[in-house]
């Protein structure tokens, strides 16, 4: 089945394989330092990202392509669609800012600032003022609270970013990679074989 690739790879030579490798390998590296370059422009640790669960339709369906930015000294405000991941969890979750609240932890130890530190406490914030955000599904009947994972507000420094842009469906490529894993290994099987053959 495979006899014409191995002998197009004996005839090629092993010098020709390695070029193959590298080429590969170059591809790979320009990617990752585009991906990573677009994350420190766009200060996020992530710029692209694909919706996952229909929570956020009609806005946003399964499958769309988001574009993210995160300017550091830019305030969230409500119904700013983020992109925001929770300590211990995995996927991030796309969903609209319900409420903000700004708040301040003081640096003195008064009776008054420790009720609201002790509020707070799970947040474990540093003295100085806070943005916090309470964020909601806009398919979704309740907010997000229960995604928390105890918190009962979100900090600057859960956000991944604000939706700037999206294209419609062209994330169910990786869905459908990260639901059928063999659809992965036979899509880079095939590049790998056209890459081959595109060398005769």
């Amino acid at each position: 089945m495979f006899s014409d690739e191995l002998e197009t790879f004996r005839r090629l030579g092993f010098r020709h394989f390695l070029l193959q490798i590298l080429n590969f390998a170059s591809v790979i590296a320009s990617g990752l330092m585009l991906w990573k370059g677009l994350g420190l422009i766009l200060n996020t640790e992530s710029p692209i990202v694909v919706v996952l669960s229909g929570s956020m339709e009609p806005a946003f369906y399964r499958g769309d392509l988001l574009f993210l930015t995160n300017p550091p000294g830019q305030r969230y405000h409500t119904g700013d669609i983020t992109v925001y991941r929770i300590p211990g969890a995995e996927i991030p979750i796309v969903h609209r800012v319900l409420e903000t609240r700004d708040v301040f932890i003081p640096f003195d130890n008064s009776t008054e600032n420790r009720i609201v530190n002790n509020r707070l406490a799970k947040l474990k914030l540093p003295p100085g003022e806070h943005q916090l955000m309470l964020t909601k599904g806009d398919n979704n009947h309740v907010d997000d609270i229960d995604l928390y994972r105890g918190l009962e507000w979100l900090d600057r420094r859960h956000i991944i970013g604000k939706v700037r842009g999206f294209l419609p469906y062209i994330g169910y490529v990786t869905i459908a990679m990260n639901d059928f894993p063999q659809l992965k290994y036979a899509l880079l099987g095939g590049l790998g074989l056209l890459a081959v053959i595109q060398r005769e």
